[in-house]
């Protein structure tokens, strides 16, 4: 399968400066609604460490959790399946929906259901997925795979928006007002809703002592989806799982304030038993998660709420835009998790990152972001994965870097040339830097070159 080229996608993002300057300005906002929260919140280191040390410890003990859920989840009488992997994740969900003669499927956000790359697979067998969700139905509308774990559409502008409906779902393509947009929508999914025999959400916690499940979502579709249909399917990661209820309250004060800046979700929403004469249905997807957890540097991703605050505030991210990444999942939880699933076709991925460290810092349950993206650059390396031109500007740059006389050589030629040479010779294919800002004007001296006149100055001033 081919490589994703993030740096050629991202050039067609930037492209629209408006559409740049928009999401990052948008998903900033995001990051300082975080820091608000908390600020706000005196115990909030602790919640992380907490948070963190349950998934760890869940993580380490995790057959015995799955199983503990199983067996109180069949007691409650939901039906209980396991998926080794998407294909096998989407069999069941299509044998399930084909037993009960399901023509029409409405799901809420789920993004384990897009890493399965389920939609299309019911569609092929004559089932009719429709998102309830607002973004993800316009990118469902759209045929864009979501951009963003926690707003799908955060790209869009709202005349974006406006196109896509007046294209797809018949209404004015002149009126942008978002107010107008979400009525629209609302108005033609809500009958799909109410007719559906089959409903489908995701998970954001399943609570191994009860055998239930917690999904937390802010427009009310994830509640419609699993309460109006007889039949509810639900598609959960392994790694969701957590031991007690207890532990639930952590999760959910740190989940919207770390996604949103929000104390909480508007609606939190627990199901753990079917209505009477209505079915339940819970499916435990593995889908390379085990492997994952078998990796002695990347079992920490498994950690993941998906509360998407590293994208939030990762400069990478939101100058580059989530489709960017081609995959799912974007952003910096993308560049550590996507590589464990296919290294050679997300190999540039780990590549799209300062290494600033800030998505570590606003993780929820401290997981190692940056430290986990430069581990994979090592193993990218190893195993040949770099393209032509990064290679062989890392081995220039290893054999500069190795010896302190050429590199200030080097230091000092490029300081004396720089400013002389015309403008096509800097700013060309060969300088990614130079596509999309200006090289720094150059510094009259060198640190080394300042240090050691200091020091000779100092050491006259002795004699």
């Amino acid at each position: 399968m081919k490589a994703v080229n993030h740096a050629k996608n991202a050039r067609q993002f930037l492209a629209c400066s408006e559409h740049q300057a928009f999401l990052d300005n948008r998903l900033w906002s995001l990051r300082q609604k975080r820091d608000a929260q908390m600020k706000a919140t005196e115990e909030w280191q602790q919640l992380r460490t907490l948070a963190s040390q349950i998934k760890e410890h869940t993580l380490a003990h995790l057959d015995r959790y799955l199983t503990q859920f199983e067996q109180n989840a069949l007691a409650n009488g939901v039906q209980v399946h396991w998926a080794r992997d998407a294909d096998e994740h989407n069999q069941i969900v299509h044998q399930i929906l084909a037993d009960k003669q399901v023509k029409t499927l409405v799901k809420s956000k789920s993004m384990l259901t897009e890493e399965c790359d389920m939609r299309p697979y019911l569609e092929a067998r004559g089932i009719q997925v429709v998102e309830t969700d607002l973004g993800e139905r316009i990118q469902q509308l759209d045929e864009e795979m979501p951009s963003h774990i926690v707003v799908p559409a955060v790209h869009k502008l709202a005349r974006d928006v406006a196109q896509v409906f007046a294209r797809t779902l018949d209404t004015d393509a002149s009126n942008a007002d978002p107010h107008y947009l979400a009525a629209q929508q609302r108005e033609t999914t809500r009958p799909l809703i109410l007719s559906a025999t089959a409903g489908m959400t995701g998970c954001n916690f399943a609570v191994a002592e009860t055998g239930a499940i917690t999904v937390c979502t802010n427009e009310g579709n994830a509640d419609l989806s699993a309460t109006v249909p007889d039949l509810h399917i639900a598609s959960i990661g392994i790694e969701k799982v957590i031991p007690r209820v207890a532990d639930l309250g952590v999760f959910v004060r740190l989940l919207s304030r770390s996604a949103l800046g929000s104390p909480i979700t508007q609606y939190t929403s627990h199901f753990r038993a079917p209505r009477p004469g209505a079915q339940m249905h819970f499916i435990l997807v593995d889908n390379g998660r085990s492997q994952r957890l078998a990796m002695d540097d990347f079992w920490y991703s498994l950690k993941c709420i998906r509360c998407s605050a590293c994208m939030n505030t990762c400069p990478v991210y939101r100058r580059s835009g989530g489709i960017s990444y081609g995959a799912v999942y974007s952003g910096p939880i993308g560049a550590i998790i996507n590589p464990t699933m296919d290294l050679k076709k997300y190999s540039s991925l780990p590549f799209a990152s300062t290494l600033n460290g800030s998505c570590t810092e606003v993780c929820p349950v401290r997981i190692n972001i940056h430290q986990q993206i430069y581990k994979w650059r090592e193993i990218v390396a190893k195993n040949n994965e770099l393209p032509f031109a990064k290679s062989a500007a890392m081995r220039a740059a290893g054999k500069v870097l190795a010896s302190p006389k050429l590199y200030r050589a080097m230091v000092d030629t490029s300081n004396t040339l720089l400013p002389k040479l015309p403008r096509f010779v800097v700013y060309n294919p060969l300088n990614a830097w130079g596509e999309q800002r200006e090289v720094p004007e150059t510094p009259k001296q060198s640190f080394h070159s300042w240090y050691q006149q200091r020091q000779k100055t100092k050491g006259d001033s002795h004699e």
